[in-house]
């Protein structure tokens, strides 16, 4: 089934990251970035007849049901969503599937973490969502892997990174560069946590080892935050004689779990998401206007602008010296900063990517506009490059 023109990105909700949400409940906040959303799209919420939400503390299960309750909305159809940093684009695809169907016609799809500086205890803690009711990873890395001090995504990723420069070779400034670029483009958005912060490849590569070869300021900072997106049909979207993003194409792919059992540490399933994508939006490469990638390592975002085809494998350092990933520049990048600058709430950081995207499409990104973006590429990274959903949003169904 095609997707192409289906559906339609008409709303978005998004609250300013920030490093602590005190006193805030996850659920809470995800009603709350909805009905900004639903808002946003000129709708009511009697209007919205479907759901789409992803695993928080306040409901270990039935999640989709608890939003739904909360917010009043009589769903025809409501899913839970739990693919990782892949979670939003994985929404806005399901979205699009469920309106093309004919399962429902405008659907809200809604992230959030909220993070507190202490636990109830006193003690201080950093993790994101709440203290009880989490269901035990029994999953084998929690078995066998983790327990040996495999935790965390530091470690996978530094192997991707080390294997990836003994393979084809990528000088800590072209990595550098990367994360530059964002924390430029955020200097353009008020909303991202590192606004009026620029950075040099010196700082980046002055900044300390993490987990070698990667430096702090080419991984993400965790934070706090929403977002939330309406996406309705074709037909609706028409009627409402406003700026959308069309869904023009989607393509998954999901290849494990653990970095283990990863096929290759270098060649990703972005390709495959990818060229699903592209194939059904019937667009090129050299089409896109606006590409909003998955950024929680500078690495990550080599392999993503690799494997979904803007330059052949092995190419992606010299792809960075040779073009200006700037939002003002010939390919533009993560014009809200990326996660890498703008934040990263969790899911919603990774919805982070769709909600610019289509900001970007519709013309309504203010300061950090891309001229004349029409087309955008959007791809959302689980796991370690585990779980990859891409998008392309169009300006025309």
């Amino acid at each position: 089934m095609s997707l192409r023109g289906k559906a339609a990105i008409v709303g978005i909700g998004e609250f300013k990251p920030s490093r602590y949400t005190e006193g805030a409940t996850t659920l809470g906040m995800l009603v709350e970035v909805g009905r900004q959303a639903v808002a946003d799209a000129g709708l009511e919420i009697g209007e919205v007849d479907g759901l789409i939400t992803e695993n928080f503390a306040e409901a270990p299960f039935m999640a989709p049901s608890s939003v739904v309750e909360y917010l009043g909305i009589r769903a025809k159809f409501a899913e839970l969503v739990d693919l990782g940093g892949a979670t939003g684009a994985g929404m806005a695809a399901r979205a699009a599937m469920a309106i093309a169907s004919g399962l429902c016609e405008t659907v809200l799809c809604v992230t959030g973490t909220r993070r507190e500086a202490r636990s109830p205890s006193g003690q201080r803690r950093s993790a994101s969502s709440g203290y009880a009711g989490r269901r035990v990873d029994r999953t084998p890395y929690s078995e066998f892997e983790a327990p040996f001090g495999a935790i965390g995504a530091n470690y996978g990723y530094a192997m991707i990174a080390n294997r990836y420069r003994h393979e084809y070779g990528v000088t800590p400034e072209q990595l550098a560069k990367i994360a530059v670029a964002q924390r430029y483009n955020a200097c353009h958005n008020p909303d991202a946590m590192f606004f009026g912060q620029p950075i040099t490849v010196e700082d980046v590569l002055n900044s300390p080892v993490i987990v070698d070869p990667l430096h702090m300021l080419e991984i993400v900072m965790p934070c706090a935050g929403a977002a939330a997106l309406v996406v309705t049909s074709a037909k609706k979207a028409r009627r409402m004689k406003r700026p959308a993003a069309y869904v023009l194409g989607a393509g998954e792919q999901t290849t494990h779990r653990s970095i283990t059992y990863a096929p290759s540490l270098t060649h990703t399933a972005i390709k495959a998401a990818a060229d699903k994508a592209f194939a059904m939006a019937g667009v090129r490469r050299k089409d896109i206007d606006v590409a909003s990638i998955y950024d929680c390592y500078t690495i990550t975002v080599l392999l993503s602008i690799e494997d979904a085809g803007f330059c052949k494998k092995g190419q992606g350092g010299r792809f960075v010296d040779d073009h200006n990933l700037q939002f003002d520049g010939d390919f533009p990048l993560n014009p809200h900063g990326g996660q890498l600058s703008f934040g990263q709430a969790g899911t919603a950081g990774g919805m982070s990517h769709v909600t610019e995207a289509a900001r970007q499409v519709m013309g309504r990104a203010q300061g950090r506009q891309v001229k004349k973006c029409r087309l955008a590429f959007v791809n959302g990274n689980g796991g370690t490059m585990s779980e990859q959903v891409s998008l392309i949003l169009g300006r025309e169904p």
